[in-house]
């Protein structure tokens, strides 16, 4: 698995390592990382959907989805009101920066979208089984693959996001967000191990998604089994279901709970909505947060998938 954490930070570091200025190109990387996404979802359905016993199956990663979202989220939620009431969370505001809101459904609809690819690659997957076809290897074979184009492409955004280093470690409320986030996250992985009949680094991984479902969905699915890849993923999707909610109740009396729960989407599917309801002084600290998860959640999850 240490070889398969070389995998998975070669493609992010070559994708850093490539300067995009054309914006028609950055355009390009941007696209081609929604293509990837839901390419990587429809596979991870596919594989899901032709696997033995698959209603007992559904059931089991239901259940285990649940036990973690149940750990995951309080433990999230009240560190990261606590460092609400740190005077380190105050956002000073720009001056007549009040967009209008955006509207829930607006908001949401992209995660409801997916929801709706991995069931049509169930069903997919499903009906090729029924008719003598066993499509799990080859869909995760191919979604191991997009994995690390998705990979390279995400690095070359991180490298073009217009953050540098100095400005990541010097927005102190982006780094104290990211922190609670890794800490608390990684707490509820190991308390919810022993609810799941789970070993503690397997439980910590699980929890170490962040909300990024298209990642830690294929990468845990790949490592130890689609059963387990399906229920980080429906963790992770249900935190941003709820992120999208938690945003305009809490963003303007605490900023770290309403972008900390967004976790490693606060710098792209939830971003839009952070800058609506919390205006243009959010988006530097939403950026530098989900920057810091999004970088650490790949090798953390391989790199505590690598202790027998």
């Amino acid at each position: 698995m240490l070889l398969g954490l070389l995998w998975i930070l070669l493609p992010l570091i070559v994708g850093y390592l490539i300067p995009v200025r054309h914006a028609g190109v950055r355009r390009g990387i941007d696209r081609g990382v929604s293509a990837s996404v839901y390419v990587i979802l429809l596979l991870m359905g596919i594989g899901l959907g032709g696997m033995e016993n698959l209603l007992g199956q559904l059931s089991t990663i239901g259940a285990t989805a649940t036990t973690l979202f149940l750990v995951i989220s309080p433990l999230n939620l009240l560190a990261l009101w606590w460092l609400s009431r740190r005077p380190l969370a105050r956002v000073e505001r720009i001056a007549g920066d009040d967009a209008p809101p955006l509207g829930k459904w607006q908001a949401m609809k992209g995660s409801v979208l997916l929801c709706a690819v991995v069931a049509g690659g169930v069903l997919l997957g499903a009906g090729m089984r029924l008719l003598g076809w066993h499509p799990a290897a080859q869909a995760e074979t191919l979604a191991t693959w997009t994995l690390y184009a998705l990979l390279g492409l995400i690095g070359c955004q991180l490298r073009n996001s217009g953050l540098g280093l100095r400005q990541i470690l010097l927005n102190r409320l982006g780094l104290a967000i990211a922190g609670v986030v890794l800490v608390s996250s990684l707490l509820a992985g190991l308390l919810a191990a022993p609810l799941l009949a789970l070993p503690w680094n397997q439980g910590m991984a699980l929890a170490a998604g962040f909300g990024w479902y298209s990642l830690s969905g294929i990468l845990i699915g790949d490592q130890i089994g689609p059963v387990l890849g399906g229920a980080a993923f429906f963790n992770d999707l249900a935190r941003e279901l709820l992120a999208f909610l938690l945003v305009p109740l809490f963003i303007r009396g605490a900023v770290p709970l309403a972008i900390g729960y967004s976790g490693a989407t606060a710098m792209d599917f939830t971003l839009p909505v952070i800058q609506k309801h919390g205006g243009i002084a959010c988006v530097p600290v939403a950026i530098v947060s989900g920057f810091l998860l999004s970088l650490l959640s790949p090798p953390l999850i391989l790199l505590l998938l690598s202790f027998s």
